[in-house]
């Protein structure tokens, strides 16, 4: 750590000790975010030599900035994934324009808005079949019951995946991102998994160039720009994002939003009389648990914050966790409230900002109302009622279980 930035984590009676990989940090990082945005807003890990950026204002800024921070060697720290070879897995996140912007184009050709909307009634059954299932038994894991399995079964209902495929599918994308306690990097499950899929998804992409379909696969690849289409290892990586991006994220805001409002009895009375609070629900929870607490940059420049400068060449992180409770931005900020101004709710960045907002913002948040929608019709209450157990994971924030009670209507 620099000088200045050693003293200024100093004044707060003890040295910062910030690492993304402890699960004692993880099971409550708040309290050290807080210290880190008025201590330390750009935060130098000596021992494992990376960089945190916390505050809101530098991040809103950082994401529209492609000459300082670059994507090339992906959005993870862990050693195994930090490389110039990140895209062959990350797809676009492990890139920079002008290929980052070729890529996305092509994908967005497929992965339409109008391609999201027309699902909307096959998501509506999907969430229904798990949703009345749980509910019936009274008390269960909201993860193990539902919010683990309703997101999957929707990306596989995209992409075309056979419904006697989708346990296993599942399986292996919950072991590509949990991260073992003092585990550095990507553990022999997590490459597993990893291999796994990637055949899974090879194989998948080979079957419909042979018996084309009307799923979002064989949109891709269809899609065109220029004269330009995608390679079969672009589309293997694009579905390998999907599964990370598009699954694990959405079961996370689920359990995260169902925790929230069970810790607030106030706020869950009020959203359970009026549906129309689900929506601020949703994004409130997005604010104050984003999903994804962190995306790695490589820097491109040297950038200096608050006399502290990070030099070129340096691994980064966003904090996205951290900026979504600045205090300079939003009000009360530390405390979870659905009843938030709709123009500060609208200032989270849970999802990104400039070229690099996330793709399938549009497609969670439609699931997540359907699926919170449809819980506010079911019961008149819910609430965590045995012993939570956390997903640790090093950028994903979220539970593993979550067991519940519903009080039917």
């Amino acid at each position: 750590m620099s000088t200045d930035a050693t003293e200024a984590a100093k004044a707060g009676g003890c040295p910062i000790n910030f690492d993304h990989y402890d699960h004692a940090l993880q099971d409550d990082p708040y309290p050290t975010y807080a210290r880190m945005r008025e201590e330390a807003p750009l935060y130098h890990n000596e021992e494992h030599d990376f960089w945190v950026m916390t505050r809101h204002a530098d991040l809103h800024q950082a994401f529209r900035d492609d000459t300082t921070f670059s994507n090339r060697m992906g959005v993870s720290l862990d050693p195994s994934s930090w490389n110039e070879n990140a895209h062959y897995v990350t797809s676009f996140l492990g890139m920079d324009p002008p290929e980052q912007t070729r890529l996305r184009k092509l994908v967005s050709r497929g992965f339409t808005p109008k391609r999201v909307a027309d699902l909307e009634p096959r998501i509506t059954e999907i969430s229904a079949k798990y949703l009345d299932a749980a509910v019936e038994k009274g008390e269960f894991d909201w993860i193990a019951d539902f919010a683990g399995k309703f997101p999957m079964d929707v990306i596989s209902e995209m992409l075309g995946v056979p419904e006697e495929d989708r346990d296993e599918v599942r399986h292996y994308a919950d072991n590509l991102v949990i991260r073992e306690d003092g585990l550095r990097d990507v553990p022999p499950a997590g490459f597993e998994a990893a291999g796994w899929l990637f055949s899974y998804y090879g194989k998948l992409i080979a079957d419909r160039k042979a018996n084309p379909t009307d799923d979002l696969v064989n949109a891709l690849i269809n899609a065109e720009d220029e004269g330009q289409r995608m390679t079969d290892q672009e589309l293997t990586a694009f579905l390998f994002l999907m599964v990370v991006a598009g699954n694990e994220t959405t079961t996370k805001l689920l359990g995260n939003a169902v925790a929230n409002i069970s810790a607030n009895p106030d706020q869950r009375t009020a959203v359970f009389a009026d549906a129309a609070l689900v929506e601020p629900w949703i994004e409130e929870t997005l604010r104050y648990e984003a999903s994804s607490q962190f995306l790695g940059r490589l820097t491109l420049e040297d950038f200096t914050i608050g006399g502290v400068t990070c030099p070129a060449g340096s691994k980064l992180m966003f904090a996205i966790g951290a900026a979504n409770h600045d205090s300079d931005v939003f009000t009360n900020a530390e405390q979870f409230d659905i009843t938030r101004e709709k123009a500060e709710l609208s200032k989270h960045i849970a999802f990104g900002g400039g070229r690099h907002f996330c793709l399938g913002a549009n497609l969670a948040r439609l699931e997540a109302n359907i699926a919170l929608q449809q819980l506010v019709e079911r019961v008149s209450s819910i609430e965590v009622s045995g012993e939570p157990k956390r997903f640790y994971s090093a950028n994903v924030r979220g539970y593993a279980s979550l067991p519940v009670k519903v009080t039917r209507r």
